[in-house]
């Protein structure tokens, strides 16, 4: 386990781990609804062999803010609002589930901060079908501020169309990573999304479900490696 820091971001002070050796490239990952940064501990040790990592929680998760205001375009910016706190550019920015939303549409907004993206499960920006409903609340205290989890559903029901739009305007090179036939997000449009990205490639870690990094580490990070090498 790494030391948790923390840094003032906009209105939110979001806490974050740090591994890797200093002046090494920048990567910075994004965890799913319900989780916060200790959950890549599985594969950061790797990605530190080459990178400077910095596992954020996001709000309302983990050691960060609980603000009660949430939503995709806020995970959004505050991932901005990280990456220009800590001085850090042309990152490799990986993202699952909730954390892979923000990521993309990070990456449509700024560009030019993203070195290379990685999208581990992401929901596409479309409509649920069926709609979602909000579960009951767990009893008792909770890894995560439960009004993020409303927030997610109400956006999952009716996205902003215009971040489907957005995905267009991702000029990096992106890995989308599916975890095939068990996983509850709807395949066909995992692979939709990469058709709409200019400059992305599909890899499916068949049977890992949404949790590929978590399920199947070893496959998730040879994905990784193989996009981030030389000749990809």
């Amino acid at each position: 386990m790494s030391d948790v820091r923390k840094v003032q971001v906009g209105e939110v002070q979001l806490a974050y781990r740090v591994w890797g050796e200093e002046g090494a490239p920048p990567a910075v990952l994004l965890h799913s609804l319900g989780e916060d940064g200790e959950d890549w501990r599985g594969v950061v040790g790797r990605l530190a062999g080459t990178h400077r990592v910095f596992a954020l929680d996001q709000r309302g998760h983990g050691h960060s803010d609980w603000p009660g205001d949430y939503g995709f375009a806020r995970w959004r910016d505050d991932a901005l609002g990280f990456l220009r706190a800590l001085g850090l550019v042309r990152v490799l920015l990986i993202g699952h589930s909730l954390g892979a939303v923000a990521a993309l549409l990070a990456a449509a907004e700024r560009p030019d901060l993203v070195e290379r993206l990685v999208l581990e499960e992401v929901a596409p920006p479309l409509p649920a079908d069926p709609p979602q409903e909000v579960p009951a609340r767990p009893e008792g205290p909770a890894p995560f501020d439960w009004q993020a989890k409303v927030a997610v559903v109400a956006e999952r029901n009716a996205p902003d169309p215009a971040w489907w739009e957005a995905a267009a305007r991702v000029t990096v090179p992106t890995l989308v990573i599916a975890g095939g036939e068990a996983s509850h997000v709807p395949q066909a449009q995992l692979a939709a999304l990469a058709e709409r990205l200019p400059h992305a490639r599909l890899v499916t870690v068949e049977g890992a479900g949404h949790l590929v990094h978590e399920e199947r580490p070893g496959e998730f990070l040879a994905a990784v490696t193989s996009f981030l090498a030389p000749h990809a």
